[in-house]
């Protein structure tokens, strides 16, 4: 048993994904997972760090049988929203989106029936704009804490002085590439594309998002992630154009391929990286040195929520420290939250993946809200993906 700040963990970082991997695999029972980690743990560790227990039988009552989350591929452990069951009595219907563009439409249109989702830090102000989101009650997240949580990576959350999101996590977009198959070296996004044009052709994915797709394009040709000067669109463009016939996909879902050997590099998320690069060591995910983006998720309860009671509880669960630091250990996306990161071992606080030094930040930019918007942008990615 390992023990950190006090805290006695019942297993280690490296022993919790070995359990998780045989989870996976099948050779192990969800039971045996839950008792061996301590996930099983969870509903009674529901409310400890803060010292409100979970009121689960009144949660149940007022809030039905079933919760609707729209959140992002590969982010989120099955086990949690499992012990959040078994607290609650509440399923959760899990659903995953491949763009905050796809979000916004969603919502605007009227064809999401979502409870709680997953929105990145520039499309809050959108949504505050266009009425679709609710400024939370904060005196019924019992386990928010304002005081907690570090404001480089959380000040979208509140607009014009009131709270309408609450941060999930944050974390980066950069490259994941398999050096096993590629021997080029790659450390920024001029190389990123370069190679998909060369030794990566017909084994390269970028993400079907237009932030990030169009973003890293920019930034590999010298401009800013966030630009919507046409002139550098149409450079971006021309590049894009360029390197469509050499894709594999565009897919914002890249995992299965790259284990799978089909893909060897692709356009990738922290929480990805770590993921891929803990299973697949010769998977290595770097920043690129020219740039990029860095990005905060939150959780935020659209206004046409059909159950906003579960919403509610869910988001109570998923903020209590115990229950975000399990969260963080097998999903790898960092935390905001300074209780949070003190339940972390420490070969998780200083991994690199997830945790880079200044130096790599530095360069990278938060998304504008004007993007979420941008015809020019929009129009770019769908010629893009027809071409």
């Amino acid at each position: 048993m390992g023990k950190h700040d006090g805290q006695d963990l019942p297993v280690s970082a490296t022993q919790f994904m070995a359990q998780f991997m045989r989870l996976k695999r099948g050779s192990v029972s969800r039971r045996h997972f839950l008792g061996v980690t301590g996930l099983g743990l969870a509903t009674a560790a529901l409310g400890g760090a803060c010292g409100h227990p979970f009121v689960g039988p009144v949660a149940a009552q007022d809030a039905g049988r079933l919760i609707h989350l729209n959140s992002w591929p590969n982010y989120h452990d099955p086990a949690t929203f499992e012990a959040f069951t078994a607290a609650t009595g509440i399923a959760v219907d899990l659903s995953v989106t491949s763009s905050n563009e796809t979000m916004l439409r969603a919502l605007s249109t009227g064809t999401a029936n979502w409870d709680l989702f997953v929105p990145t830090n520039h499309t809050i102000s959108t949504y505050v704009e266009r009425d679709l989101i609710e400024e939370l009650d904060l005196a019924r997240l019992r386990h928010y804490d304002a005081a907690s949580q570090n404001l480089l990576f959380t000040w979208a959350g509140q607009v014009s002085g009131r709270t309408y999101a609450v941060p999930k996590n944050w974390g980066t977009t950069g490259i994941a590439v398999n050096t096993g198959e590629l021997r080029t070296g790659i450390s920024s996004w001029k190389d990123f594309f370069a190679t998909a044009m060369n030794e990566g052709s017909g084994r390269t994915m970028v993400h079907d998002y237009q932030m990030t797709t169009i973003g890293s394009a920019l930034v590999s040709l010298g401009h800013s992630f966030n630009s919507v000067d046409p002139t550098a669109l149409a450079e971006a463009e021309e590049l894009l154009l360029a390197v469509k016939p050499h894709l594999l996909a565009i897919d914002s879902d890249y995992q299965a391929a790259m284990r799978a050997g089909d893909a060897w590099l692709t356009m990738c998320w922290t929480n990805d990286g770590l993921q891929l690069n803990r299973d697949m060591p010769e998977i290595e995910f770097t920043l690129g040195s020219d740039g990029g983006e860095i990005w905060t998720d939150y959780f935020a309860i659209p206004k046409s929520a059909p159950n906003k009671a579960a919403a509610y509880a869910l988001l109570d669960f998923l903020l209590d420290p115990a229950v975000a630091a399990r969260e963080h250990m097998t999903n790898g996306a960092p935390t905001t939250d300074r209780r949070v990161m003190e339940l972390l071992p420490k070969e998780i606080r200083s991994n690199r993946i997830i945790y880079p030094d200044e130096a790599a930040l530095t360069p990278l930019e938060f998304g504008a809200a004007v993007t979420l918007t941008d015809p020019g942008r929009a129009d770019l990615m769908a010629r893009f993906k027809a071409a």
